[in-house]
């Protein structure tokens, strides 16, 4: 059921991650060239690692990798949505 639930929030965080970087917010300029270069496919590749690491350590019976990517998350969400309602 976890490892559901993980996958649910790395789809979420992948749409955000997404939406933000098509969002052209100023602020993604002071990123590095390598991070925003391909349309942001070093960020989602990162994003894709998390996750992954996050399910494999949940599996083998470290639930408290579920709760910090749950964390991460929410952390993710309440950023997306500061930068895509135009409150930063």
């Amino acid at each position: 059921m976890l490892i559901f639930l993980l996958f649910i929030l790395g789809t979420a965080n992948f749409a955000m991650q997404k939406a933000v970087l098509e969002s052209r917010h100023p602020m993604l300029d002071a990123l590095p060239g390598f991070y925003k270069r391909g349309g942001g496919r070093f960020s989602l590749a990162f994003e894709f690692v998390v996750l992954v690491v996050a399910m494999i350590l949940t599996a083998q019976g470290w639930s408290g990798a579920a709760v910090a990517y749950g964390i991460y998350s929410a952390l993710n969400l309440a950023t997306a949505w500061l930068i895509l309602s135009g409150r930063i």
